[in-house]
């Protein structure tokens, strides 16, 4: 029966759209280029996404964000972005967080709860904390570096961090990792030289903060503030959901198996076995938001922080 991930189908096989209908991917930062993962990872069918985000629209967003438009300024990234992967797949289970991810509420987060990490984040305090915890589970993690200050979508690579040129944020993470004894990272960097922005204060963030209910990293309490567009962070969010998917696939064994290899092949089979617990999984969710006894992360995340226990 024909859907939504028909055209996928055809071109990945039925035990490859198994095996993402049974995954559950973290994204930590729904901004420009996280924006544009979480639309590959919805748009490809899988199963399960955890959106982590504290911020809410800004105007200043609508240039380059997925999510930002005039109508959601204001309103959580993790909340529109919720809506948004509804309308392309009911069936995707999402969890909110309405947090800033760093080392002092790491603890919070079960990271082994997920099949794969995307981080997306642009601080490197939680871009170190992220990859440290990841890489002690030995959870898959894509790390994105630098997509600001740049024209070029066509310089985007995906490679090992120790063979990045060009990306100051890559070069910072890199001699970070070596100290904490990380040999390997998975990222997508840029080799175009960054620009430097131009120095207007009429519509510099620095001196005009406009960001809707900011009482914490308010621009103007930044050093620099960084130029994008709508192409290049939209680019970079493309390439890593992209590997996302591919390595998904790949590590469950499930990659363009045909229909007649998908009904022996033990895969195939294993495949079909999570996407089911994955259908019977939100079936108890749905009964769940009936009966009124569903609660998700954002809701409890909100209680926490008012002192309230759930």
């Amino acid at each position: 029966m024909q859907n939504q991930f028909s055209r996928t189908q055809l071109l990945l096989g039925k035990p490859a759209i198994d095996t993402l209908s049974g995954s559950r991917v973290a994204v930590f930062g729904v901004g420009g280029v996280g924006g544009y993962v979480v639309e590959v990872l919805a748009r490809s069918g899988v199963g399960e996404l955890d959106l982590f985000d504290d911020d809410r629209v800004c105007l200043t967003n609508v240039n380059r964000q997925i999510h930002a438009l005039i109508s959601t300024v204001g309103k959580h990234k993790v909340d529109v972005a919720a809506d948004r992967i509804h309308d392309i797949n009911p069936r995707c289970i999402v969890h909110r967080y309405e947090m800033f991810y760093m080392p002092s509420n790491a603890d919070d987060i079960n990271l082994a709860l997920f099949d794969y990490v995307v981080d997306c984040v642009d601080t490197v305090t939680a871009k170190l904390e992220l990859i440290k915890r990841c890489h002690a589970l030995h959870i898959p993690i894509i790390s994105c570096m630098g997509a600001a200050n740049k024209l070029d979508p066509t310089a985007f690579r995906v490679s090992d961090i120790n063979k990045t040129k060009m990306d100051p944020l890559a070069k910072v993470v890199r001699k970070k990792l070596r100290k904490l004894h990380i040999p390997h990272l998975k990222v997508v960097y840029s080799e175009e030289e960054p620009y430097r922005p131009i120095d207007d204060p009429d519509i510099s963030c620095r001196f005009h903060c406009i960001c809707p209910n900011k009482d914490m990293r308010k621009c103007t309490e930044r050093r620099d503030i960084p130029a994008s567009n709508a192409f290049v962070p939209a680019a970079a969010g493309l390439i890593a959901g992209g590997e996302v998917v591919k390595d998904l696939i790949r590590n469950a064994h499930t990659m363009r198996l045909l229909p007649e290899e998908a009904k022996t092949n033990e895969y195939a089979l294993k495949a079909a076995t999570t996407a089911e617990i994955h259908l019977k999984k939100y079936h108890k969710m749905l009964m769940e938001k009936k009966n009124g006894t569903w609660v998700d992360d954002k809701v409890i995340k909100t209680l926490e922080s008012s002192g309230i226990k759930n």
